[in-house]
């Protein structure tokens, strides 16, 4: 009789526990959660009509000679020497538009006249100048220009490490507007250093 008072005993206290765990087998099993899918991170298509400190389309200051031919064309004229200092018209450039490329790379884009390319405040050539240093404000540095009398000018204006004195860092980039006696944009540089050469290469 006791033997048998155990075994109901205990029979008793394990009951609710294995309902317990028959509840718990009855639940259908978490799924994990799967991982949440990132879109990939898109950059910005280069505009190419847009004249900025490092570029424009495919052509990018620190390019090579080469680099610039095969994403932009060759040269309407031949390159003796792609080491050297050159500036050319890639073909399929816009019209008016040359690259200087100073021992095999890419230092300086420039619009002449004839260009229909804007930068990125939507200045050219044949721009106003009291507008670009309206607009730009102190973001603009004033300087004669090279050979021409005043009021001919230039306007600097930096967006990388530039200074009212001669930059000469070449990791600097900025967009240079030379400016006649009329108060008209008549050309317009833009990328590093090179930008204040007045000569067509150092």
């Amino acid at each position: 009789m006791i033997r048998r008072a155990v075994v109901l005993t205990t029979l008793a206290v394990l009951a609710p526990v294995l309902a317990l765990e028959a509840c718990d087998r009855s639940k259908p099993a978490e799924k994990a959660e799967a991982p949440v899918a990132r879109p990939p991170v898109m950059e910005a298509p280069v505009d190419p009509n847009l004249l900025t400190p490092d570029g424009i389309g495919a052509i990018r200051i620190g390019q090579t000679v080469g680099e610039v031919q095969a994403l932009s064309g060759m040269s309407d004229t031949p390159i003796a020497d792609p080491s050297g200092c050159n500036i050319f018209h890639p073909s399929r450039a816009p019209v008016g538009l040359v690259v200087m490329a100073e021992q095999g790379r890419v230092t300086r884009i420039s619009l002449h006249e004839g260009a229909t390319v804007k930068t990125a405040k939507g200045f050219g050539v044949g721009s106003d100048a009291a507008t670009i240093k309206a607009t730009y404000g102190g973001g603009v540095i004033v300087q004669p220009a090279k050979y021409e009398p005043a009021p001919a000018q230039d306007l600097y204006v930096w967006s990388k490490g530039g200074s009212t004195q001669y930059v000469a860092d070449p990791e600097a980039r900025g967009v240079r507007y030379e400016v006649g006696a009329d108060g008209k944009v008549t050309a317009v540089h833009a990328g590093g250093p090179s930008i204040q050469l007045a000569e067509s290469c150092g």
